[in-house]
């Protein structure tokens, strides 16, 4: 191989694990939404985090290093977050299209990116990106539907629990890392276990909500967060948050190719308003909202 040839490769590979990284994450988020019926939203949240934290703790074994007692706050309060974000979502995928909810949770990053900038450059995104959200919550027509308002809330929901992941995330992963995402998924499978078990009871246990939840805390967990940890060193600040702005259009590819979630125009076209304004935040020189965030796994 040619030294040129090595250097496309280095530069492509680190971008190519990260899409693939999202679309994984987007297809577990499909795979979890089919099995609703069987378990519910609270159900399948739990099993996939009590799984995915069996899992992370098993590869990482946190308890080797020591957490600095000052650290513990910001892992809780982050690991709390998590799942709120993570129950919040999945209740939103019961009535809110996956590209939609996705858009919509991703108001919560993007708040972010806006909140760390001041340039007046940034009034044009903001308004780029509510512009988008009207669309997507203005009364659809009869072919389409109207979206489900406390469905459309609990993405809203979710959207801010990730704000309040990505600020904590910064704090708590600044000395720990990987060791406080472990730890901050192990915390939000606790909070979140008991709600799950106690509305889908011993359903839980059933081998085929096990063998397809597997998939999706591996899916949705652990597969990304090992993905994203390989490629966000090797890439820029800025690549990194721009190609994560397409993690609502991998949502709406994804509710279509596996769902059958099929979208109107304007709402492509929002959820691309959306996009663009999250890439717009990320590539203003004065945006740095995404510097030292831990591997976003929201759905």
């Amino acid at each position: 191989m040619s030294i040129r040839n090595s250097a496309i490769l280095t530069r492509i590979w680190p971008v190519a694990i990260l899409l693939i990284s999202m679309a994984s994450i987007q297809s577990g988020a499909s795979l979890a939404k089919s099995l609703f019926p069987i378990a519910g939203a609270a159900g399948i949240t739990s099993v996939r985090l009590i799984l995915a934290a069996v899992i992370l703790l098993a590869l990482m074994r946190p308890w080797r290093k020591r957490i600095a007692p000052g650290a513990w706050r910001h892992i809780a309060i982050y690991g709390v977050a998590l799942g709120t974000m993570n129950f919040l979502f999945y209740q939103a995928l019961q009535t809110v299209p996956l590209g939609i909810a996705v858009a919509l949770e991703f108001t919560g990053p993007l708040t972010v990116a806006l909140l760390s900038s001041k340039r007046i450059l940034d009034l044009v995104w903001v308004a780029l990106a509510v512009s988008g959200l009207a669309v997507l919550l203005w009364p659809a027509p009869a072919t389409t539907g109207d979206l489900h308002i406390p469905g459309v809330l609990c993405a809203l929901g979710a959207g801010a629990c990730w704000a309040l992941y990505i600020f904590f995330g910064q704090k708590a992963g600044a000395a720990n890392g990987m060791q406080s995402a472990v730890l901050g998924v192990t915390i939000a499978a606790v909070l979140i276990a008991p709600v799950g078990i106690w509305q889908a009871g011993t359903v839980l246990l059933d081998p085929t909500v096990l063998g397809l939840g597997l998939g999706v805390a591996i899916l949705s967990t652990a597969l990304p967060y090992t993905l994203e940890m390989i490629s966000m060193p090797r890439l820029p600040t800025q690549t990194f948050g721009t190609l994560m702005s397409l993690e609502p259009a991998f949502g709406a590819v994804s509710g279509l190719l596996f769902l059958g979630q099929s979208l109107g125009l304007y709402q492509w076209l929002a959820i691309g308003a959306v996009i663009v304004a999250s890439m717009g935040t990320t590539l203003t020189p004065s945006a740095a909202g995404y510097e030292g965030v831990p591997a976003p796994v929201p759905d």
